[in-house]
């Protein structure tokens, strides 16, 4: 009687992948020159969640290519900047040849690396990731790249426009520089110069990830069925002659995102045998991680496109925030004040944090920032 039910049980589930293939091929076949959102959302979604395979994907996108790829020489180095030490976190942040500004405010908060060893017992190394200056703006950028550099001794830069175009091969620097001159680096972390991360929850955070020796490790904000932008007027479409599929493999946004050392290395590896045209670098990550078989892990407290509210009750568990750059020395200050904690202690002070939390996060319109659920963590 086991093995009947047992035997029908089966039949079941392959008549349930064998409707759900012929179901998204009809939607690629019938519904493919439609290319509104809702379809394009339902196409994703379908594959997604009742296919979920990718392997034909990552074979189509294999190229044939020596293990070292495109080359493009190192314009500004540091080769010893993180050799012999014990490196809790290798953080790259991508920047643009122009945004000295920013830089400037991220080395004096959460970049600074002298704070992280006083004030947090942990090493970081803390490097701007960037390409060359766009023809138009001369040689004078360039110079001042070179002056700043000799200051503070932090950019790494190579031989490519940096363009938003060139997003994949700024990736696959930081993943190149990591693997050759800082592979003993427990976590690496990728992150816009727009970004704000709240360093001492982020180290707390990877120091007991640290002491478990956790491995495969992808954490950030998970986009799950997200399907190509198809319209031509946005600065994300994807043609269907670079990729042809309704749905991108899960990845983080690239706005933020961490890995632990062997990620690193096996996403470095399948970057050398993946075809790098893609210029949109989350989901070009997400393909390499892919072909790894590393599965991304969804954190509530890595925002998405929008800022994080300013309140102390979202400082306590906050990893990151979008889109901070006029604001980032005040909210650096309160967030990371030693009496926002102060402010859930005891039961009353839980009690008005997780109302906050709900007040803040739970509302009716959509917000790209923390979802609901982060109010109940």
């Amino acid at each position: 009687m086991r093995m009947f039910v047992s035997g029908r049980r089966v039949k079941k589930w392959q008549f349930i992948q064998l409707f759900a293939t012929c179901f998204i091929l009809s939607l690629m076949i019938f519904w493919g020159p439609i290319d509104n959102h809702i379809v394009s959302h339902m196409k994703s979604y379908s594959y997604r969640y009742l296919i979920n395979s990718y392997d034909f994907v990552n074979n189509t996108l294999s190229v044939k290519r020596s293990w070292e790829g495109p080359h493009y020489p190192y314009l500004i180095n540091h080769r010893d900047k993180c050799r012999a030490q014990n490196v809790l976190l290798l953080l790259f942040v991508k920047t643009a040849p122009e945004n000295y500004n920013r830089r400037s405010a991220i080395r004096k908060t959460w970049g600074n690396e002298k704070y992280v060893q006083s004030q947090l017992n942990a090493n970081i190394k803390t490097l701007f990731a960037l390409g060359a200056p766009h023809p138009l703006q001369g040689e004078e950028v360039q110079r001042k790249l070179i002056w700043e550099d000799q200051t503070y001794g932090d950019l790494i830069q190579q031989d490519f426009i940096d363009s938003f175009y060139n997003l994949t091969l700024k990736l696959l620097l930081q993943f190149s520089w990591a693997n050759t001159f800082c592979p003993h680096a427990k976590f690496l972390m990728t992150a816009d110069d727009d970004i704000f991360i709240h360093m001492p929850n982020l180290v707390e955070y990877l120091q007991g990830l640290e002491q478990i020796g956790v491995q495969d490790f992808w954490v950030g904000r998970v986009h799950r069925g997200s399907p190509p932008v198809r319209d031509r007027s946005s600065k994300y479409y994807v043609s269907y002659e670079m990729y042809q599929w309704p749905a991108y493999p899960d990845y983080t946004a690239g706005a933020a995102y961490v890995i632990s050392s062997d990620v690193a290395a096996k996403v470095y590896e399948a970057s050398q045998t993946l075809n790098s045209s893609l210029y949109i670098d989350d989901v070009f990550m997400g393909l390499c991680a892919n072909k790894m078989g590393i599965v991304p892990q969804h954190h509530v407290f890595f925002s998405g496109e929008g800022k994080a509210p300013y309140h102390p009750c979202i400082y306590e568990k906050m990893m990151t925030s979008h889109g901070h750059v006029q604001d980032l020395y005040d909210l650096w200050r309160n967030a990371t004040d030693p009496t926002v904690k102060n402010v859930s202690r005891g039961f009353f002070g839980q009690i008005y944090c997780r109302l906050m939390k709900i007040s803040l996060l739970c509302k009716l319109t959509y917000m790209d920032t923390y979802p609901c659920r982060a109010a109940f963590v």
